[in-house]
């Protein structure tokens, strides 16, 4: 018998916990402002020779109903380089983040790039860049 009902409590709490996470998600899709989309949030360069280039972009929609403004875009180190968007994106309009990696410097590497911005979905986002840099074979 207490078995039973020990069962029957874990079931109305799971149920409980899932009916809260789409009450959440209703929400994130009712909340109006500006909303920011990424199409992807890593890039990867694989294997690039040393002073190779080190270019790449971060290419964002603002899916929401007022216009999206970045207000910080950060790099984890000085040998990442960001440039974006300075302008505020209109909804349903795409926006950038380039970013471009010191290829002088030989050796594997992962770095980061923080994104904050007003979106009402996403206030800060971290997109990552990785690959490895080889000295050139003369």
């Amino acid at each position: 018998m207490k078995k039973l009902f020990l069962l029957a409590l874990a079931v109305v709490m799971t149920m409980g916990a899932v009916k809260a996470q789409e009450k959440q998600e209703s929400e994130v899709k009712e909340m109006h402002g500006p909303k920011i989309v990424f199409a992807e949030r890593e890039h990867n360069y694989g294997t690039i020779q040393k002073g190779g280039d080190g270019n790449c972009v971060f290419s964002f929609t603002n899916t929401g109903d007022e216009p999206l403004i970045l207000s910080n875009v950060r790099a984890s180190c000085g040998c990442t380089t960001p440039k974006w968007t300075q302008k505020p994106i209109m909804p349903g309009k795409a926006g950038e983040v380039g970013v471009r990696y010191n290829t002088n410097n030989v050796g594997g590497f992962t770095k980061t790039v923080t994104i904050t911005s007003n979106a009402v979905n996403e206030p800060r986002v971290v997109v990552k860049i990785k690959g490895n840099v080889v000295q050139q074979n003369n």
